[in-house]
């Protein structure tokens, strides 16, 4: 096949770009690079200044660039965290303002400094203005996301980027014809009523067709696609780059999906395909010998770089001045605001390919390579500073003395005192008679514990004939392991309330029983005889996660709960989720007098004093349980925290983990160690996973 067709055929060029997707990022990760910058280089190699294997210009890459690029903001949207915007909403605006304004002012000196024009400038000082979250994974991670200052940086990006993407609109709209007070009016006008309507029409319409569509998650699915190109043509229409009206999409069904399966599904098609080739795109579209001008030339690049860092450090200098913060809090702001991916490179690839009438760039080339290296620098810098300060930060308050599975995952003290008047309920569905009677064990012990009653839970799918031969055959099956659920039960002395219930759908009978239940407690099992990733993260499980009011236990119990001895909780940080699986493991400790060991995996350049700070304070919330369990505390340096925890498990019973997954903002999933180490680990295992995890 000649070469030029070989560019121009669209299969080829799509089964190019899924093996440097499939194959890049990963070897990039694994030298601790961030994949994006795998995909970039990618990009270059692969472009017409390399193999000359994908054109930038061909109808495939086009499209699915453009994709990406209204698919990474429109996450961008989605990942901004509403709820935690309302708690602080007056500082986070305020830092908001600050980190925006600031970094707009010098990029606009900078343009001018470099003899750009007055509209082209304040596009500069826009691009600088915005920020990324690409550090939100380690501030979770350390357990320190309920610190005011973080709440504050997190919340000011809705403001942030907005504002740059507002902008962004009014430089393109000036750039692409003559410049009056009247067609600016009529601009900001259109875009105030555009986004009215988006953003309140859109989240109505969203949260009228979830209540109507039930679970159809395929149909949810496609409305949210639906949204997102809807509102990006219609900011088309009103003379508004498609990328604003994707951010405002976001934004908009935010609430409407929350944190169920759909918006997972939704990111995962986006972070797996569209917004890889996004990057390797922006990768086509650098020029190696204009690059190397650049940087030969290097004051713009300086310029636009120091610009960037200096002015994120003085926003964060006049909140910490402003709102009285402390030094860590101070970096941490800085740290957290300083990475420019998403709504950067979106809107540089827009103002990049954006031509008047007269030919001529809105930025031109120089800008858009100085921007490729301002988001290398501070991808790979926003986070190293992260780590190094978010460690410090004091943490929030917390209810430690909570020694009731009834009250362990928290809720505010009407709902607990409701809770207490009812006996402890745990839910357990039963399928498989094989693992059914360890799974009745835990649960039978944890009741016992709370001297509350089990409901095992058998589910029989359902048929359009309730006289069906094969419902009736489900349904005596469902009585035979009710009936044997009853037998294991009664050697524990507990209370049964044995349940059959007929549904379509398994996750949410067990849900929606658990519920009718009022229950405290949800004790599930997974089979060991399919694919463990899939059990884990599979439909049934996942769902169950999202859509129960409280926490759920997924074990694979290799042995009877009542020969447990050593319970293994690695812990990696202090938040709510990980207090709630101590919780659990000592309470189960308590009822077999087993002994609980708290792992905690640092890095091996923690500081010392941190990680006896770390263990002081873990210490305090194990010590201030009024069970009598002997728990230790076991600190461990090392680079691999999964390989780290197996190999440690080796001497156990049981691990106690809990449900944990990260992303970036940029949607691009994070390792799972949590997925790792249950493939890898050899004993039983208890997954703890809160509402809405």
């Amino acid at each position: 096949m000649p070469e030029s067709s070989l560019i121009n055929s669209p299969i080829i060029a799509f089964t190019i770009l899924l093996i440097v997707i499939f194959t890049i990022p990963p070897i990039f990760e694994r030298l601790r690079l961030p994949g994006l910058v795998g995909l970039l280089l990618a990009g270059i190699i692969l472009g017409e200044n390399g193999l000359k294997l994908l054109n930038s210009e061909s109808e495939t890459i086009k499209l699915l660039s453009d994709i990406g690029k209204l698919y990474l903001m429109f996450v961008a949207g989605l990942e901004i965290d509403l709820q935690q915007f309302k708690k602080t909403k007056n500082r986070s605006m305020g830092f908001g303002a600050l980190t925006f304004l600031v970094p707009l002012i010098a990029g606009i000196l900078v343009g001018r400094l470099f003899n750009f024009s007055w509209n082209s400038s304040v596009l500069i000082g826009s691009l600088l203005a915005s920020h990324t979250l690409l550090a939100y994974p380690i501030v979770s991670r350390l357990g320190v996301v309920t610190n005011e200052a973080v709440t504050v940086t997190i919340g000011a990006t809705i403001f942030t980027d907005t504002g740059a993407l507002l902008v962004l609109a009014i430089c393109v709209g000036i750039h692409g014809g003559e410049f009056s007070a009247l067609s600016l009016a009529t601009l900001l006008g259109g875009l105030a009523i555009y986004s009215v309507v988006v953003l309140f029409g859109f989240d109505w319409a969203g949260k009228e067709f979830f209540r109507r569509s039930g679970d159809e998650q395929s149909n949810q699915f496609l409305f949210i696609l639906l949204a997102l190109f809807l509102a990006s043509v219609g900011a088309q229409i009103i003379g508004v780059e498609k990328i604003v009206g994707a951010f405002l999409a976001g934004l908009a069904v935010n609430d409407v999906l929350g944190r169920s399966p759909v918006k997972e599904k939704i990111e995962f098609i986006g972070s797996v395909l569209f917004i890889p080739c996004f990057f390797v795109d922006m990768g086509l579209l650098i020029n190696i010998p204009a690059f190397l001008k650049t940087l030969s030339s290097i004051w713009l690049t300086v310029a636009i770089v120091a610009a960037l860092i200096g002015s994120k450090f003085i926003a964060a200098f006049l909140a910490k001045l402003l709102y009285r913060y402390n030094t860590a809090e101070l970096l941490t702001m800085w740290s957290l605001s300083l990475p420019q991916v998403a709504a950067t490179l979106a809107a540089t690839l827009v103002a990049y390919q954006s031509m008047n009438s007269a030919g001529e760039r809105l930025i031109n080339e120089g800008v858009l390579n100085s921007v490729i290296v301002l988001m290398l620098v501070t991808a790979i810098l926003g986070p190293v500073i992260t780590a190094r300060f978010a460690s410090s930060l004091q943490l929030q308050e917390t209810d430690f003395q909570t020694d009731s599975l009834t009250t362990w995952w928290g809720g505010n003290e009407e709902e607990l005192a409701e809770k207490k008047q009812d006996s402890f309920t745990v839910v357990v569905p039963i399928y498989n008679p094989q693992t059914q009677r360890y799974l009745i064990e835990m649960a039978a012990l944890l009741a016992s514990h709370e001297s509350g009653r089990i409901v095992p839970l058998a589910v029989t799918k359902a048929h359009i004939q309730m006289d069906d031969p094969q419902l009736v055959t489900g349904l005596e099956q469902s009585h035979q392991r009710l009936k044997l659920a009853r037998d294991i039960s009664q050697e524990f002395d507990v209370e049964v309330s044995p349940t059959n219930r007929i549904d379509d759908d398994i996750a949410l009978a067990i849900s929606r029983t658990s519920r009718e239940q009022n229950a405290n407690l949800v004790v599930m099992g997974w089979s060991r005889t399919t694919g463990l990733r899939a059990r884990l993260f599979g439909n049934v499980i996942d769902s169950v996660f999202w859509s129960s009011h409280c926490p759920v236990a997924v074990t694979r119990l290799l042995s009877s709960p009542k020969t447990i001895q050593k319970i293994l909780v690695p812990v990696g940080d202090l938040t709510h989720q990980t207090i709630g699986a101590l919780r659990f493991a000592q309470i189960l400790a308590d009822v077999n007098q087993a002994e609980v060991v708290l792992l905690h995996v640092c890095d091996r350049n923690t500081r010392p004093n941190l990680v006896e700070k770390f263990v002081s304070q873990l210490s305090d919330i194990a010590s201030k349980s009024q069970l009598q369990v002997k728990t230790n505390i076991v600190t461990i340096k090392g680079d691999d925290v999964a390989k780290t925890v197996i190999r440690q498990a080796q001497a156990f019973d049981l691990v106690v983990l809990r449900s944990v997954r990260y992303r970036t903002a940029g949607g691009l999933a994070v390792s799972q160690v949590t997925t790792q180490m249950i493939r890898e680990l050899k004993c039983s295992i208890v997954l703890v996973g809160e509402p809405n995890s």
